[in-house]
This record gives C-alpha cells, structure tokens and sequence, in this order.
C-alpha cells in the first residue's frame, strides 16, 4: 500500500505542482515506543509545528487539565503552544513530525492544541513513514497536504459530533429570547470556537446561518404579537430586538410579503370571517 500510495503522489505532483511554498521537516518517527514514565513537556513550547499521533492510550494536557485519551489521538501544537503529553499506561507509542510550514492547510488547521481521533490509523501510519524516507520537497509539501486533509476531515466529524448538544441550546435559546443583541462572535466565543467554524457547523447542523436563523425567529414573534396584541409597529420592532423601526419593517416585508401593518390587517379579515363562519 505504501508503494502504491508514493507512486500516486509522484503522478499527482507532476500534475498538480503549482505556486511556492515553504515546507521543512526537522524531525519525523514514526512507531516511537517509551516506557510507563514518558513524559514530554515543553512549556515554551517550539518554534516551530509539532504534530503527534498515538498509537496506545495516552495523557494530554488541554486547558491546564491533564485528561486521557484513547489510541489513535491527534494533536497539533503550533509554534510557542505550550506542550505536554504522557505515558497513561504501561508504555506509550506514537508517530511524531515537527516542521515549518507557510501552507493555509497549516497555518488555517482549525482547533489546534485539541486532541481527536483518527479515523484510519494505518493510513497515517504510511505517510508517516513516507515523510520519514522522502527527501523530495515537491513529495514532502504533497504527502503533508494529504495528512492534513485526512486529519481536518477527522476533526470536522468529532468537532461536529461534540458541539451537537451545544448548538441544540444554543438554537433554543435564540428561540426563547430573539430580541437580544446576539451575534456571531459572542455566540463562538461561547461554544469556544472560532466565528468561522460556528457558522460552517451552524449550517451543517440547521441548514441555515446563524445570523438568518436569529432574524427568522425574531420574525416569528414580531408576526404573534402583530396577531395578538394592539401594541404599536415601533413597540413591536423593539420588543423583537430591532432598534430602528423602518428596517424592521423592511426584513418583515422581505420574508413575510407584507408591510407589518397590512399583515396585521389581513390577520384582522382572517378572524373576522372566521368569526362569521
């Protein structure tokens, strides 16, 4: 499989090369074994990217709390992130790299520093060791775009995975309350990711953005107390989170087909004639 995987990437780069970038490995093993004590800790962390597989149960401190966490764990430490990761059983195994890298498949990797597993360990453990032989950088920036895309894509699914409650809540919440001054970055900054990838998740999970979704629910209460209240435009644009009447009036016309003040009127007719009947 290995054989066949580099022979691949020689055909791809042949065809695909395009642009400069700067990739440089340092150091890369693959199958490192230690022993029940290993410990390894750089509070300052490197200058540099390091990047760790495991191969059998290990400990990693996130958020100053050391936790463990099964085989096949992935971590990515940028440069200057403290680093500090152990032994959880009898021994400890791992594939390592540390490398420089200027490509946006590393530097934009989201959620570094966070462990999650990896979905097909021997596939990693081959392009480990075909960074650990190859010595074509054309190869090397081929073979680190490929982990990282397999890697990314793990990480969407267990980020996607963990943060479903947390986006349920959240949604209810909006719901509950849309007249509050939400917004993108408070909402992230709560779920403790970044604005970009709430609005991915946000979208993948509810088929709508989450700017879109605070509108229509503001909507959605601006349309039952049209319905069921006599209380002003003004009142009701301010009650539903708007602080300027006329562009309330515009999102409701947008969505509903009506100013707010004839979709008050023909609920009135609606009711009347229901009342005749």
């Amino acid at each position: 499989m290995v054989l066949l995987l580099k022979l691949h990437l020689l055909l791809h780069c042949e065809t695909n090369h395009r642009g400069i970038h700067m990739n440089k490995i340092y150091y890369v093993g693959y199958d490192a074994a230690h022993p029940n004590d290993f410990v390894y800790n750089v509070p300052e962390g490197f200058p540099n990217y390091l990047l760790v597989v495991t191969t059998t149960p290990a400990l990693f401190q996130v958020n100053g709390n050391i936790s463990e966490y099964p085989p096949h764990t992935a971590v990515l430490y940028p440069p200057g992130c403290p680093i500090w990761y152990g032994a959880a059983r009898k021994k400890y195994g791992n594939h390592w790299l540390r490398f420089a890298s200027d490509e946006s498949f590393v530097t934009n990797f989201s959620q570094p520093t966070v462990p999650f597993t990896v979905s097909d360990p021997e596939y990693c453990h081959n392009l480990f060791q075909l960074l650990t032989w190859e010595a074509s950088p054309v190869v090397i920036s081929q073979l680190l775009r490929i982990l990282f895309d397999k890697l990314r894509d793990d990480l969407l699914h267990a980020q996607s995975s963990s943060h479903d409650y947390e986006l349920l809540s959240l949604r209810r919440r909006i719901s509950a309350s849309p007249q509050l001054s939400w917004s993108i970055s408070d909402m992230a900054k709560e779920l403790h990711i970044s604005a970009g990838y709430l609005q991915l998740l946000y979208k993948q999970k509810f088929q709508i953005s989450c700017m879109d979704d605070v509108i229509g629910f503001r909507l959605i209460k601006a349309r039952d107390l049209l319905i069921c209240t006599t209380q002003s435009i003004s009142e009701i644009a301010e009650q539903c989170g708007y602080n300027n009447t006329e562009h309330f009036c515009r999102q409701f016309r947008k969505n509903l087909g009506l100013s707010p003040g004839n979709f008050r009127k023909a609920q009135s007719k609606i009711r009347q004639k229901e009342t005749i009947l």
